[in-house]
């Protein structure tokens, strides 16, 4: 590691020497090579400054100069978010940032808390904050997309299209998480008239609302998408049954049509959408 500048600079040039925008995670996953690389700009925003602010602390409270001197505080820094009561997920994205900082795992520091689907809170309480009456439109719009924040600020007419053989609309090359392109159904015809009245050269939504809470959006679309794709529970095959565990033991899910809801949501892992997206009336067994 760099050790004749500043600890805080280190971290920034430690992280992007593990930068691979551009190169495929998948691919490097098969390799078995993915562990130490960073491929979204969005991850290695994040990375950067959790890793600051524990340069920052270690060079605080300990007086160290590079991140070697730092790497025995470790345990000390993640037991402090433990005992000042921060969530199990944050808890472990910080682990995760410092393991990532020097090449190693989790498995190195001391164990995080447990983590728990029902402890989420994100998207699953109502935000007063934001009226949805009077942004009706929008949220029509987000519910029949499932489009993360920025995909709806780049949108534009040229990202729909009519799939004549159908008789639906499609979203096409729409740039996702980790600069991935993909295409998926819209789910309400009468919705895009948005996109059809929007002149070619501009986007479909100049301004989106700050406050919208966009990822419970998502969650409506994928539910929704699930269910349009789901077979009885007797029709689906053992090894295409997703059995979820825990809070959600005894809840069983047709892996076929998760697999079309995460991939219109830009997730390659049916794991994710089970976990932050079919929760609530959907969370059944068929």
């Amino acid at each position: 590691m760099p050790k004749n500048k500043n600890i805080v600079y280190q971290v920034k040039e430690v992280l992007q020497q593990k930068l691979k925008i551009g190169e495929s995670k998948h691919l490097a996953k098969q390799q078995g090579v993915a562990s130490d690389g960073i491929y979204s700009w969005s991850t290695y925003k994040n990375y950067h400054t959790k890793g600051r602010a524990f340069a920052r602390w270690a060079k605080e409270q300990y007086g160290c100069k590079t991140l070697n001197e730092a790497r025995k505080y470790v345990n000390v820094y993640i037991q402090k978010y433990i005992d000042d009561g921060y969530s199990p997920y944050t808890q472990k994205h910080i682990a995760c940032t410092l393991a990532k900082l020097y090449s190693c795992s989790t498995k190195n520091f001391i164990p995080t808390q447990t983590r728990h689907r029902a402890n989420i809170t994100k998207s699953r309480r109502n935000k007063a904050i934001f009226s949805e009456s009077r942004n009706q439109e929008f949220v029509d719009f987000c519910r029949a997309t499932g489009l993360r924040r920025h995909e709806v600020e780049q949108l534009k007419p040229g990202n729909l299209h009519f799939d004549e053989s159908t008789g639906e609309y499609m979203l096409v090359n729409i740039k996702g998480k980790g600069g991935r392109f993909r295409d998926y159904p819209f789910l309400s015809k009468e919705t895009a008239g948005k996109i059809l009245n929007t002149p070619t050269d501009q986007r479909a939504w100049s301004k989106v609302p700050t406050r919208a809470d966009i990822h419970s959006y998502r969650a409506d679309y994928c539910r929704t998408l699930y269910e349009l794709h789901a077979r009885p529970l007797a029709e689906i095959p053992a090894k295409e049954r997703y059995y979820c565990r825990r809070d959600l033991k005894g809840v069983v899910y047709d892996k076929r049509a998760m697999l079309v809801a995460s991939r219109a949501l830009g997730h390659n892992r049916i794991s994710v959408i089970a976990g932050h997206y079919l929760y609530g009336n959907n969370a059944i067994s068929r």
